[in-house]
């Protein structure tokens, strides 16, 4: 049978069994906060199994797409090294909510095994929980298995759990003996290639809490897992899930692209390393057609790792260019029948990869040298630990994830330091958060002083923005009063969007509002300035006490600046709906800065967006506005039920079980807590300013709207019309032209000046070449040039000295904008004659002006940034030529 025809045989063999045949659930599980993947065919119906959720079909199978590449069920290493561990691979399973249960899972397992599948009973043996008498006598009696086949095993191989919490159960697993005598019993549960796992039925009846303590579900289920490149691999008579028909088409294709023949042997470099990439484009495949792409966090980052591996092994392979993205269509035409989202994604699959590729390849030779530069040294001293300062270099400059790291290591005979390398991630995570929370640390400048009594910051500034207030908490520094309050309009920086601004008012005080932060649950409100309240005159902070401090105030938001802030919170909404409208929806929100100036948007995408993209992005954000739909804030929903409203929700981000939603009709819904229009209508005008990378993967946009969009069109009209008058042009268009035109002129002419300049330097050389020192024989030129004024007047009068001195070397130097530039020339005579290389004297000489450089025999360049020891970098060059003419 056909790997096909296998898979369709399981679905039509349970749909007898009145099974419903659902579709497989993405691997990118939206639903659940605690999966980076889907990595088991019960990921979708936990709520089931918890009795939360309910589906209209008690009995349901299907073919699961599955990824364990990270966390409890992690199979990457394994990949490509053995014959049966994927990162990506599809669970066949079958599941009962509350009808069948253990009798009948058993007894349909056997069936199908082996009276449809006429797999041979003498080679299968099945396990159970050391405990389950109940499974024990289930096999004995519901089958005809030889009852020395069945094992009791304990909870590391026969209890099943999805995680640290959750459904869990004992299970009954069946194993097939591959061994060529069918010796095999033994192996059960070993890890051995000959004896391997192919159904796992799950038999659950507990749900493990938070802390760690089994309780019993509402109902008993039953969740069955097949592996079905293991199963199709046994029935097509291969050693090597590999050696199937599901990996043949893969690895004829990078046999193609490659020109490497795949041998099919277990221990063969270029085998792994076929069989590697096989397995990782197929993760990587389903990943991002079901909407992840790879960055620096979260899932992102473990697809980032999966490819960069790739990229390594395609190297091992003699591919220096990007390959694996060629791959994809042949995945998508063997697999996409079943799976039709590798048909419609394959282009966004094959760019996402390919922009991918690029960016590492770029920076990969270099890590593999610096790498090998460190295994040498460690070897060299009878090391055998790659430290983690190191391994944290590679990480940091070459973009080595520390799996890659220590893969190569591991070939070398080595190993990594990976408690030093996570300290040192651990401490730059701690920087950034510091880096972030620096600008505003009220909790750093003081204890806090109790006012009033009572709950605090209770957030009104959705409906108000004005608020008779009680003073809870005050604390002072030398340049900023932090004051808390029972209640509060003012909205506090978080979700991207920045502080409220505004006045806080007392009997006798005005209290200036520069800034609102988060300190934990308070509300802290920053003030900078404190006037009088009868005469308006500033108070100097430092003359002002805290026991002055008045406990009712009217705090007051600026409103000019919330609705602003509002305006551009709101037009964020609507550019993030855009950008997946025109990019895809893989894009995601990466970070956003909501300010009453700008707004500022970063986004997962693989490439810099088009001209034209852009314009249709802002064009349809514009036509949003244009439209001006009323904008539905949801109030206090249920995080489930915003789910089902449609409501954007990505992996990492933290949501109560309370949330607020924000909806535009039609165009966007998403969870937000942040202060919006009531209507689009009122931002008036989007304007993208900016569009740019800051880091792979991610790209950065930033906009203006309403007023500051306004005030950039007229003040960019106004430098269109004061252009137009200076070039003597008429129409818009021709300024382009007229400027070009120009500076295609100015061009011309300092390339004109270029030679006239090196020219001179050229005939001034005459000078210098009728001094040389005589050497053994042959002319030596060392000179500080202090006329010179750029690099290609140096290497100009080197060229022309070298051109003279038919039997010389020499050094020309110079300080160009602060920095040492350095040229070493020798004629070809002294080079035959002598052996004299200027590229290895210059390298050298510019470590004395702490540079480096290098070139040809002939002529050769470096830089240095100690212009002070130029005239020592002469002499040493006078020292190198004289040692080695002796």
């Amino acid at each position: 049978m056909t790997s096909r025809e296998i898979r369709q045989s399981f679905l039509d063999f349970f749909k007898s069994k009145q099974h419903e045949i659902v579709r497989s659930a993405p691997v990118i599980p939206a639903e659940d906060p605690t999966l980076l993947f889907t990595n088991a065919g019960m990921n979708q119906f936990k709520d089931v199994f918890l009795g939360t959720g309910k589906r209209p079909y008690t009995r349901a199978a299907d073919t699961q797409k599955c990824i364990r590449a990270s966390g409890k069920h992690n199979d990457l290493e394994d990949v490509g090294r053995d014959t049966y561990h994927h990162t990506f691979f599809e669970m066949l399973g079958n599941w009962s909510f509350g009808d069948y249960y253990k009798t009948d899972a058993i007894a349909w397992a056997w069936e199908l095994l082996t009276d449809i599948w006429k797999l041979p009973k003498e080679r299968l043996y099945a396990t159970v929980f050391q405990d389950d008498d109940e499974a024990f006598e289930l096999w004995k009696t519901v089958t005809d298995i030889d009852p020395t086949h069945i094992q009791r095993h304990g909870k590391k191989d026969n209890f099943w759990e999805m995680g640290e919490t959750g459904p869990c159960g004992p299970c009954s697993e069946i194993h097939i003996d591959l061994t060529d005598d069918q010796s095999g019993g033994a192996l059960v549960n070993k890890g051995s290639a000959e004896v391997i796992e192919i159904w796992n039925l799950v038999f659950i009846q507990y749900n493990r809490n938070a802390k760690g303590e089994l309780e019993p579900l509402p109902a008993k289920h039953v969740d069955t897992g097949m592996g079905f490149e293991r199963v199709v691999a046994v029935m097509q008579g291969k050693k090597s899930n590999y050696d199937s028909d599901i990996f043949a088409p893969l690895l004829n294709s990078i046999t193609d692209l490659t020109g490497v023949p795949y041998t099919a042997r277990l221990e063969s470099e270029t085998d792994i390393a076929m069989r590697v990439l096989a397995d990782h484009c197929r993760t990587l495949s389903f990943a991002i057609a079901d909407g992840a792409t790879p960055s620096n966090e979260g899932r992102g980052y473990v697809l980032r790792r999966i490819l960069r591996r790739a990229v390594r092994y395609a190297k091992q392979l003699g591919q220096n260019e990007p390959m694996l993205y060629k791959l994809v269509p042949t995945l998508s035409e063997a697999m996409g029948d079943v799976f039709p989202e590798l048909l419609e994604k394959q282009v966004l699959i094959e760019q996402v990869i390919r922009a991918e590729e690029e960016s590492f390849i770029q920076t990969l030779d270099r890590g593999i040298e610096i790498f090998n530069g460190i295994a040498e040294k460690i070897t060299s001293t009878n090391g055998s630990v790659i430290s983690g300062d190191d391994a944290f270099k590679l990480y940091d400059t070459y973009g080595f994830p520390l799996d890659l790291t220590a893969l190569m290591a591991t070939e070398k005979g080595l190993t990594v330091d990976e408690a030093g390398f996570n300290q040192l991630m651990l401490e730059q995570k701690s920087r950034a958060r510091a880096d972030r929370k620096s600008k505003h640390a009220p909790t750093e400048s003081g204890a806090w002083v109790r006012i009033s009594s009572g709950k605090d910051s209770v957030f009104k500034g959705y409906k108000s923005l004005s608020e008779q207030a009680t003073v809870r908490l005050a604390k002072l520094s030398d340049e900023t009063l932090y004051l808390v309050l029972d209640k509060t309009p003012f909205y506090a920086e978080s979700g991207g969007q920045a502080g409220d601004r505004g006045e806080m008012v007392s009997t006798a005080f005005r209290f200036l509002v520069s800034d609102t932060q988060k300190d934990g649950e308070r509300i802290v409100h920053l003030v900078n300035k404190i006037l009088d309240a009868s005469t308006n005159q500033e108070i100097p902070m430092a003359s002002f006490s805290l026991d002055r401090l008045e406990k009712d105030v009217r705090a007051t938001v600026d409103a000019d600046w919330r609705h602003a802030t509002a305006t551009n919170h709101t037009a964020t909404h609507l550019l993030h709906a855009a950008l997946r409208l025109v990019l895809g929806d893989h894009v995601q929100q990466k970070g956003s800065l909501v300010t009453a100036e700008r707004l500022r948007f970063d986004f997962s995408h693989f490439e810099k967006p088009s001209d034209e993209q852009l314009a249709k992005i802002e064009s349809t954000v514009n036509e949003q506005v244009r439209l001006a739909t009323s904008v539905k804030k949801h109030v206090d929903v249920a995080f489930d039920d915003a789910k089902k409203m449609g409501a954007l929700a990505f992996f990492g981000d933290k949501y109560g079980e309370r949330v607020r939603v924000l909806e535009i009709p039609n165009f966007s819904i998403e969870f937000c807590g942040g202060t919006h229009l009531d209507n689009v209508g009122q931002i008036g005008l989007l304007k993208i300013i900016s569009e740019s990378s800051i880091a792979s993967g991610i790209r950065r946009i930033e906009a203006v709207t309403g007023k500051a969009a306004e005030a950039l069109f007229r003040k960019e009209f106004e430098e269109m019309t004061e252009l137009k008058q200076l070039l003597n042009v008429q129409q818009d268009d021709d300024v382009a032209t007229r400027v070009k035109k120009l500076l295609d002129e100015r061009k011309a002419l300092e390339k004109q000046l270029q030679r006239l300049k090196v020219d001179a330097a050229q005939w001034r050389m005459n000078d210098v070449l009728g001094m040389p020192e005589h050497l053994f024989g042959i002319d030596i030129i060392a000179r500080e040039l202090d006329w010179i004024e750029s690099v290609d007047e140096l290497q100009g009068a080197a060229e022309f000295a070298r051109q003279k001195l038919k039997n010389g070397a020499g050094l020309l130097g110079s300080v160009i904008d602060g920095k040492v530039s350095l040229v070493a020339f020798v004629s070809d005579d002294v080079i035959q004659s002598k052996q004299l290389h200027a590229g290895k004297l210059i390298g050298d000489v510019a470590k004395v002006v702490q540079g480096g450089g290098g070139g040809r025999a002939q002529l050769a360049t470096a830089g240095g940034k100690d212009p002070a020891k130029l005239k020592d970098a002469m002499e040493k060059f006078r020292e190198l030529v004289q040692a080695q003419l002796n």
